[in-house]
């Protein structure tokens, strides 16, 4: 017990000589895995080393909410997997949209947001931004024509979003990119969680005619693809640059943001096997789309891939990969009757939100629900998120569905 004084066996330990033992383990220990840091205090050295250090640039620890060796590791390793320079972590994909929304913005700013985004996203424009007295403006996000007229010197701040939520539209990110770029004060952000840090280069994005290149801020959910399990909520801001994401990650202080340390490491656990199961998932889902193509009950198969959904052409000038979601919607000839009892006849297909998991999930939309502006999807719509099965067992499964529910008319 090195020179501790020894415990006398017959005498319980005191709680202090539990709480201060003075054993510490020998440094240099090394595994496949990182280490797992929990802690809310850190200790100090001495006063002097608790008045000198500070957390902004990684180069000490100084309360467990500004990071960690766990928080910073990850932090590092999604800005790798990103094209990025630095990460702020958030408890969701939903926390880190925001935190780049409360960063940026201030009353009388506009924020642009595409109709397709994330409904959340949409949300937290209409309820908490306007609220503050920060305007709020949706466009289309296949038309970068239009999208001057709704500039203005308000204008600080456009979102982004490849593929669109739930109906899967791929934007014209490079036209998108040659009109805002000719505004310099306005910051990009793009939720990049479809694409998992894989499909496209966020940062690397060209508009050309001399433009900057990419996206300022990358928000990714890593409750999806690099969890990959199903059972962690995060979501990561990733920058280049070391004054936005220096102001960015004051907000993120103020906001008292934070993540658990056994989530980071789920993470951690799961980024090695990120591009093997993002090329699973993408190749199944190409596979389950193709099907889905020939089948008559659908008006609309929506999967960036395929030659007939929207923005495919502007997939295709920025990616190769397209992802684990495809999406349906039915032939007005059929019910939310029907619709409803072929997803509850599905077997395979769990019923649940979310995606990037082992296991394939299906959500019914009404989009007359989720969009402001007109559009050439309408209707009832079924979006699936395939997992790790194999893809002629999900196409058992639906076919199984469609012949016990859909198809009794």
């Amino acid at each position: 017990m090195s020179d501790s004084k020894p415990l006398n066996p017959s005498t319980p330990p005191t709680s202090t000589e539990l709480i201060h033992h003075p054993y510490e383990a020998p440094a240099g220990f090394k595994a496949v895995m990182p280490g797992v840091h929990k802690a809310s205090t850190v200790i100090f050295e001495n006063t002097a080393a608790l008045r000198a250090r500070q957390w902004k640039d990684k180069s000490g620890y100084t309360y467990g909410l500004h990071g960690t060796p766990t928080t910073f590791v990850l932090e590092e390793r999604l800005a790798t997997l990103e094209g990025g320079l630095q990460t702020v972590l958030a408890p969701s994909g939903l926390s880190a949209i925001a935190l780049v929304d409360m960063a940026l913005l201030k009353a009388g700013d506009e924020v642009l947001i595409p109709d397709n985004a994330y409904g959340p996203n949409k949300d937290f424009a209409s309820g908490e931004l306007a609220n503050w007295g920060i305007t709020h403006r949706f466009y289309d996000p296949l038309r970068a024509d239009l999208l001057p007229a709704l500039i203005s010197d308000r204008t600080q701040l456009i979102w982004l979003e490849a593929a669109g939520s739930v109906t899967l539209e791929f934007p014209d990110l490079l036209g998108l990119l040659r009109v805002v770029r000719r505004h310099p004060q306005i910051k990009v952000a793009l939720d990049n969680t479809w694409g998992a840090g894989l499909a496209l280069s966020a940062f690397e994005l060209d508009p050309g005619e001399g433009l900057t290149k990419g996206v300022n801020i990358s928000v990714h959910a890593l409750t999806k693809y690099p969890s990959g399990g199903a059972d962690v909520l995060m979501g990561s801001v990733v920058t280049r640059d070391e004054a936005l994401h220096l102001q960015i990650k004051l907000a993120h202080m103020r906001l008292g943001l934070g993540v658990g340390a056994n989530d980071a490491e789920a993470v951690l656990r799961g980024l090695p096997s990120l591009p093997l199961r993002y090329a699973a998932h993408d190749a199944a889902t190409r596979e389950v789309a193709h099907w889905l193509s020939q089948r008559s009950e659908f008006t609309h198969v929506l999967h960036p891939a395929l030659a007939n959904s929207p923005g495919h052409a502007y997939w295709k000038e920025t990616c190769e990969a397209a992802g684990g979601l495809v999406s349906v919607v039915f032939d007005e000839r059929f019910s939310s009757t029907q619709i409803d009892a072929f997803i509850d006849a599905l077997r395979l297909f769990k019923i649940g939100y979310s995606w990037g998991g082992p296991v394939s999930l299906v959500v019914p939309y009404k989009l007359s629900y989720m969009r402001s502006l007109d559009s050439s999807i309408q209707g009832n719509l079924v979006r699936f998120a395939i997992g790790l099965e194999r893809p002629e067992d999900l196409i058992a499964d639906l076919e199984q569905a469609l012949r016990a529910s859909v198809l009794r008319t």
